[in-house]
């Protein structure tokens, strides 16, 4: 089951729709908890790390976020589609990548049938691509809050898992395919804000240090900070070619050779 707005009806929009049955983080996750980690962090993070350079998110201020439950499917239980999106400040991309070349904010995964990007308070944030790789990064700034855009190109409703620093958004333990995520409606577009705390609520992704990010305060673990993982699930009982006409166009004009260039 996923979580999506009582701010529409569902025939209106799938938007902030999850999967149904709070997770396991409406108990694990919530403002008390949080302020006592952070009031005394040694007792809660079994193995506190050492500080370590570059940005790692933290919890942010409370923000209401209400969503509803509803059902979804999955044709299977492998996704459509995985991607990442690296994260540092711009002194720590410098340091990660050889000759990065700037992209646009927000780019196609899962084959085309979501574009997704990571946006700031004043709009999306920089993003490069690195060449040969292909990897994407963006880069943040300490303190400043941010969320994952997320939009649907299909003609269906799709299932989207995300990960923040390897932590599950829903529940805030380590992310798997196998837990239920957001649904998004066909040409909808979806903000994750931060850790969901409850049906009403969640706390803002806050780019912070290493040492001060949810992941280790929690959980005393900081090898997977600096990453957005997003998993997309398709519908059951849809054709997926219902869904994206243009790319049916591009398959049936596509070229055997490689068309010279005009002289």
């Amino acid at each position: 089951m996923a979580y999506s707005s009582p701010s529409k009806t569902k025939a209106e929009s799938y938007s902030n729709v999850v999967t149904s049955g709070l997770r396991t983080g409406d108990q694990a996750i919530n403002r008390n908890s949080i302020d006592a980690i952070l009031n005394n962090p040694g007792r809660h993070a079994s193995q506190p790390n050492p500080e370590r350079p570059g940005l790692a998110t933290g919890w942010g201020n409370e923000k209401t976020s209400p969503v509803y439950s509803d059902s979804f499917a999955r044709s299977s239980s492998k996704p459509a589609g995985v991607d990442a999106i690296y994260y540092n400040n711009p002194e720590g991309i410098k340091a990660m990548t050889q000759a990065p070349d700037r992209v646009n904010g927000m780019q196609e995964a899962a084959g085309g049938l979501v574009e997704w990007g990571i946006k700031g308070r004043f709009g999306m944030l920089t993003a490069y691509k690195e060449w040969g790789s292909g990897r994407r990064l963006v880069a943040g700034s300490q303190d400043s809050t941010y969320s994952i855009r997320i939009k649907n190109r299909s003609r269906s409703p799709l299932e989207v898992v995300a990960s923040v620093d390897g932590l599950d958004v829903m529940d805030g333990t380590t992310a798997s395919f196998g837990k239920r995520g957001y649904i998004i409606a066909p040409g909808e577009t979806l903000d994750i804000d931060g850790f969901r705390t409850s049906h009403r609520s969640v706390a803002a992704f806050k780019f912070s240090s290493v040492g001060s990010s949810y992941a280790n305060l929690r959980h005393g673990d900081t090898r997977n900070v600096g990453v957005i993982g997003l998993a997309v699930f398709t519908a059951k009982g849809i054709n997926p070619w219902t869904w994206m006409p243009d790319e049916v166009n591009r398959r049936v004009t596509a070229q055997p050779f490689a068309t010279p260039p005009v002289r």
